[in-house]
């Protein structure tokens, strides 16, 4: 045959070796317990196996089974057939499964090779081993007692201990059934999810003991084989006497996991049990259930009074994966409760990879004998690793320690081909010691190795050969230059003159590097950084000085050491972190963030506060700051303080980052009413008020800002206490001003005394808070009789806030005297109108200087009323006010007017009123409302002292009562102010009309505790309210000012050391 044809029939059967050299797989079926010589199949036939007549095979097709070392066969195979029969040892599917309990399926695995070489196959077979019925299934002990109280009631249910099969499926149990069954009890099965049939006894009539104490039955147990195996036990139930509560758990079901490696006396799991007897009857006893494995029971203990389960023996995953612990809690009776404990077991890395080799070219002397002149995928040995842990520590990687001219080939998942991957010269490498290792992935990973020896046959020669692959070098950076690295060397099989090595740099070899061309040693030139480059990967030559130069190169790999000569870096200079100010303590603030160029023990960096350590703490590797205290925003709204930052070098290196904590505002306040100051102030609203003017306004503050301060105002009631009917929506508020609109033109119906609820709520969120004052308005021409409006000021305040006092029913037969009482209230209202119009104009006709003289000589403010009547009117109102309300008297300066006929009082404001805490709310006047302009007054400062206390806030969930008052905003009653006649009997002893006045000289003072005062300005209508500026008062020496307190002019003044509110004759303003 010539060379051509030749070379054609070598690449058909290498090809045709490498088509025959795939790995198959085979599965069978065989039932257990089968006899010697029992047939299972043919693998030739089964695999379709047929051989090539064109291939030449050095030996018979050979079937040969690969066992490891000492396994005990349990199928042969025929070597020249394949055909595959049991042996004389018995296939046990409860033996070779141990731990499979359900209908997970059972297989017995082995791999058979096919021989010879040219036509070489690994098949792996798997037998499914299938269950027969060889177990039959059996209770724990001969005789089961069990104890049941007298006062069971009927269908109660308890549990009777199961029986145990071995077998699975159908042949497992499948029944339980009472044989010698009496009228009181029955037996029912209750399924669980996991397949498990548990007896239940039940109790079908009412029991006694005193009549009949012991039941004896006899409980049968069957399994579903054919034909089915069957036992039985006696089942004794003993009547007890009354104790009719079980335990019960807080968990029936609990599922923990405990490591393989937990030590002795670890807590697996805590149960707990309550019983509502008392005594003996309520002490629990906790034991583990009879159907809890031996082997179980060995590996856990049970507290049986605490009911903690503890490890007692080592634990193993490998062994038992999962342990399923029935416990009982028993309070002295037979009838304890059950619960399931499920521990899994998880893996440790506690188990290092195993390696099995198996020679298919046999050994001599241990070592496999092999020609340099073999063809390539040259099948040697198969290798099989094995780790028993799970998942990825159950997951093997097998390489081999260095290159060489053989290859590990995939065949299984486990299992690993060792073959020739490139040609072999025993002149370059004489014989091989092949370290194979087997590593798994745990943390740290654990490995194994296996050596295999090789030598080769002599065949031939060939080119230089350096000792290894691949050279690892190291030199700490910043070196001198001109620093020697290594020696390198390389050999040449060779003699004479084909055997004199030069070595020089590849053409990947970096500027900087050198080699000396016949030494072989590696130098470096230049001064290295770390940080610019840590890595060098380049080739060294080395080339022979035959004819035909041959040569070979290795590679050089280059790691550059650190030195501590970075300092850590902030990725930021300066930090800022924006925190709510109900941040809980040592929430989380915010991260920083450190680098350092270096690394190892050079870039650990290590930070810590330098200041504000009271305040905050930090990780000190992870940078994670937190607070050491709770914010307040309206205490301190941001927090500053310096980080360290130190590396692990040596000497180690530091740098510094300036931190900034600022304090976001939470809805912690509640608003609060600085408009109107008093619950007993009122304004005067004119009948020929035109619809849609201001009559008044309402104002108040919220301490926090942003949306927790915007502020919407609603009225959420309102009722005519003059006439105590409801009012038909005569007024309207703006949510957004507080400004109070007459909405309607008003009748004669509407003229009295109208008490508004407004509340005030913030926009804050999740939640809003509120506030709730009374806004009086007198509807009425003039305010003539102060003590009238005061009996209705006082009746206001003893209306419940939720009623509407002209909502009662009014029964048909009453309709007629309604009638009758509106007609003559309409004629009253009528006389007293045309009295006050008359009073009216005499008391703008009497000389007003008078008054101002009678104020002078006097030196002090009076009272408008009686002496007598004050003091009665004290009495009657001390009940009703607060024990300790504490109030003082606004002083007014009175100045000379320059016109003698335009006199005027200009009044300064002081309000130094103190109200006990019990019946007035708090607020902190130590924050100046964001709503105020920068140059505004501090009307905050000023309040530190003389301020009016805030209002009681009234909780929405808050009930109240029939008949009683609400809580509202207490404002003080000493911050009214009122100027009217000098004496109101004089006034009104000429006239019984109680809005009446006969005489009046304008001489201004100030109510003591219960007066009632006007907000109404003559000279300012009630159409011009807040929103518009300022009216200029009559009297041109009356000395004004305006300051803008919240956006929106008021007539205030502050005087350097008070408030002033300019007061002209014959006109009154409340605080």
């Amino acid at each position: 045959m010539n060379l051509p044809s030749q070379a054609h029939v070598l690449v058909i059967s290498l090809t045709c070796l490498v088509l025959l050299c795939k790995a198959q797989e085979r599965d069978y079926i065989v039932k257990e317990e089968q006899p010697e010589n029992v047939r299972i199949g043919n693998l030739r036939k089964d695999l379709d196996f047929h051989l090539d007549p064109n291939i030449r095979l050095s030996s018979p097709l050979q079937f040969k089974p690969v066992y490891k070392t000492g396994d005990v066969p349990l199928v042969r195979v025929e070597a020249n057939t394949g055909e595959i029969f049991t042996t004389n040892h018995r296939i046990d599917r409860e033996k070779l499964c141990s731990g499979v309990f359900t209908e997970k399926r059972c297989y017995y695995e082995i791999e058979v090779a096919v021989l010879p070489d040219e036509i070489f196959r690994l098949v792996k077979i798997r037998f499914l081993i299938e269950d027969v019925n060889d177990n039959a299934p059996l209770f724990q002990s001969t005789v089961i007692n069990i104890s049941i109280p007298e006062n069971t009631a009927i269908n109660t249910r308890y549990p009777v201990p199961s029986a145990f099969d071995p077998d699975v499926g159908i042949n497992g149990i499948q029944h339980y059934e009472l044989v010698k069954s009496v009228n009181e009890f029955g037996l029912d099965i209750i399924e669980t999810p996991e397949g498990d049939k548990w007896p239940q006894l039940i109790v079908q009539q009412n029991l006694d003991r005193e009549q009949k104490d012991t039941f004896v039955m006899k409980i049968k147990v069957e399994d579903g084989g054919s034909p089915p195996k069957s036992s039985t036990a006696i089942l004794q139930v003993t009547i007890s006497d009354v104790n009719d509560n079980r335990p019960i758990f807080k968990e029936s079901e609990l599922e923990v996991s405990v490591p393989e490696n937990a030590p002795m006396g670890t807590s697996v799991a805590q149960l707990h049990a309550t019983d509502a007897d008392l005594g003996s009857n309520a002490q629990i006893h906790f034991a583990f259930s009879n159907q809890v494995s031996s082997s179980t029971k060995r590996h856990f203990t049970i507290n049986s009074s605490t009911g903690l389960i503890t490890v007692k023996q080592p634990l193993d995953r490998e062994v038992t994966p999962v342990h399923k612990l029935i416990v009982l809690a028993s309070d002295g009776s037979s009838t304890p409760s059950r619960a399931t404990v499920i521990v899994n077991v998880t893996d440790v890395n506690d188990n290092v990879p195993s390696i099995d080799t198996r020679y298919i070219i046999n050994l001599v002397n241990g070592t496999v004998l092999l020609s340099e002149n073999a063809p390539l995928n040259t099948k040697i040995a198969l290798i099989t690793v094995t780790d028993k842990d799970a998942d990825l520590y159950g997951k093997v990687a097998c390489y081999t320690d260095h290159d060489v001219p053989f290859r590990l080939k995939p065949v299984f998942n486990d299992q690993f081909l060792l073959e020739t991957a490139a040609p072999l010269d025993y002149e370059t490498t004489r014989e091989y010691a092949i370290k194979i290792v087997a590593s798994d992935r745990g943390t740290p990973p654990l490995n194994t190795s296996a050596m295999v020896l090789i030598k080769i046959k002599d065949e031939n020669d060939n080119a230089p050969i350096f000792p290894q692959p691949e050279i690892q070098l190291s030199i700490p950076e910043n070196n001198d230059p001109s620093t020697q690295l290594i020696k390198i060397s390389a050999t040449d099989a060779d003699s004479g003159y084909n055997a004199e090595l030069i070595y020089t740099l590849g053409p990947d070899a970096p500027d900087g590097f050198n080699v000396d061309r016949q030494t072989g040693i590696l130098s470096v030139g230049k001064h290295l950084d770390r940080e610019k480059q840590e890595r060098y990967s380049f080739t060294v030559i080395a080339r022979d000085n035959g004819s035909a130069p041959l040569q070979s190169n290795v590679t050089v790999r280059l790691i550059v050491q650190d030195l501590n000569d970075n300092s850590p870096a902030f990725t930021h200079p300066e930090y800022n972190f924006y925190v709510p100010e109900n941040l809980p303590l040592y929430g989380t603030v915010g991260l920083i963030t450190v680098t350092d160029a270096d690394a190892g023990d050079n870039s650990v960096i290590t930070l810590s506060i330098l200041n504000g350590k009271d305040n905050f703490i930090i990780d000190p590797h992870t940078g994670v700051i937190k607070p050491n205290i709770t914010f307040d925003r309206e205490q301190q709204s941001s927090y500053t303080f310096m980080v360290k930052a130190v590396d692990g070098g040596q000497p180690p290196s530091t740098s510094y980052a300036k931190v900034t904590i600022n304090v976001v505002d939470v809805n912690d306040n509640r608003p609060v009413f600085v408009m109107p100051s008093s619950n007993y102030s009122y304004d005067l609203v004119r009948p020929t008020t035109t619809p849609g003017s201001v009559v008044t306004r309402v104002f108040a503050i919220d301490n926090d800002t942003g949306m927790n301060a915007e502020l919407h105002y609603s009225i959420i009631s309102s009722i005519i206490i003059t006439s105590r009917v409801s009012p038909r929506g005569l007024f309207s508020i703006d949510k957004t001003t507080g400004n109070i609109t007459l909405q309607e033109k008003i009748v004669l119906a509407d003229q009295g005394l109208h008490r508004l609820v407004v509340k005030v709520k913030d926009l804050g969120q999740p939640e809003s808070l509120h506030a709730i004052t009374l806004v009086h308005l007198f509807v009425n021409d003039s305010v003539s009789n102060a003590t009238f409006i005061q009996e209705q000021l006082l009746k206001s305040m003893e209306t419940p806030l939720d009623r509407n006092v002209g909502d009662n029913e009014v029964t048909p037969q009453a309709n007629g005297y309604v009638i009758v009482v509106i007609a003559i209230i309409a004629g009253t209202m009528t006389v007293i109108l045309v009295i006050f119009v008359t009073a009216l104009v005499r008391c703008r006709q009497t000389p007003r200087h008078k008054v101002v003289q009678k104020g002078k000589q006097s030196g002090e403010w009076v009272s408008p009323n009686q002496e007598n009547r004050q003091i009665k009117k004290k009495k009657k109102r001390k009940k009703r006010s607060p024990k300790s309300l504490l109030l003082n008297f606004v002083t007014i300066d009175e100045s000379k007017p320059e016109d003698p006929t335009h006199e005027h009082v200009n009044g300064t404001l002081d309000l130094p009123v103190e109200l006990e805490e019990q019946t007035m709310g708090k607020y902190n006047w130590a924050t100046t409302p964001t709503t105020f302009k920068p140059d505004s007054p501090d009307l905050a400062k000023h309040y530190k002292s003389a301020s009016p206390q805030p209002t009681f806030q009234i909780k929405p969930e808050t009930p109240v009562a029939p008949k009683k008052h609400h809580v509202i905003q207490e404002l003080p009653l000493d911050n009214t102010f009122v100027v009217g006649c000098d004496s109101l009997s004089k006034c009104s002893s000429t006239s019984s009309d109680p809005y009446s006045v006969s005489e009046c000289g304008c001489q201004g003072g100030f109510k003591t505790a219960g007066q009632i005062t006007t907000r109404q300005n003559p000279s300012q209508t009630p159409e011009k309210s807040f929103n518009s500026p300022p009216p200029i008062c009559p009297h041109k020496h009356c000395r004004r000012s305006t300051y803008d307190v919240w956006k929106k002019k008021t007539s205030v003044q502050w005087s350097g050391d008070k408030w002033a509110i300019p007061i002209c004759t014959g006109s009154a303003r409340a605080g």
